[in-house]
């Protein structure tokens, strides 16, 4: 399956907890003023990539905890990802997590998911979700793995079992 991307960066250690395997997506609806990935913004940029191929590089480094996607927005391209995500989980003698960035909230994503199977299919297979769109006016250099204070860390597989949103704070390296 292919899935369009602005990049990738093989061992990022400000993309989620530990050293990751971070792809960038390419194309965002949200236009966030500030934000740190405006070249991901443009539907039509980037490049075409087989999800094959990044999994086999995900899976050849030994020393990753996880991977990240970032965008760009994810939940625009959720069936490659979905995808991927699961062969991820699936891999055998591995156990990476999958860390979402999105600009949508989770309450969007959650009726989104409604009209859209992908949708929810790509959050049955993320761990930890940060949702929200930047806003430049709550920017805060102190918070880990993200740029604005009303951007949330969630638990997703907790906030899919306990049907209530279960965020993630610095007692869990957050």
């Amino acid at each position: 399956m292919e899935l369009r991307i602005s990049g990738v960066v093989d061992d990022s250690i400000v993309d989620g907890k530990g050293l990751r395997y971070t792809i960038f997506t390419q194309g965002c609806p949200h236009g966030c003023p500030g934000c740190q990935n405006p070249q991901t913004h443009d539907f039509s940029g980037g490049t075409l990539i087989e999800t094959a191929k990044l999994l086999e590089e995900i899976l050849e480094n030994p020393m990753l905890k996880g991977v990240t996607f970032s965008g760009g927005e994810p939940f625009c391209q959720p069936a490659p990802l979905a995808q991927l995500a699961k062969q991820i989980h699936q891999a055998p003698g591995k156990k990476l997590d999958i860390t979402v960035f999105t600009g949508f909230t989770w309450e969007e994503l959650r009726f989104m998911e409604q009209n859209d199977p992908n949708i929810s299919a790509l959050l049955q297979q993320t761990d930890v979700l940060i949702d929200g769109r930047y806003d430049a006016s709550q920017k805060d250099l102190t918070l880990l793995f993200r740029g604005s204070r009303n951007q949330r860390v969630i638990d997703v597989p907790r906030s899919l079992e306990k049907g209530r949103i279960v965020e993630l704070g610095p007692e869990q390296g957050y």
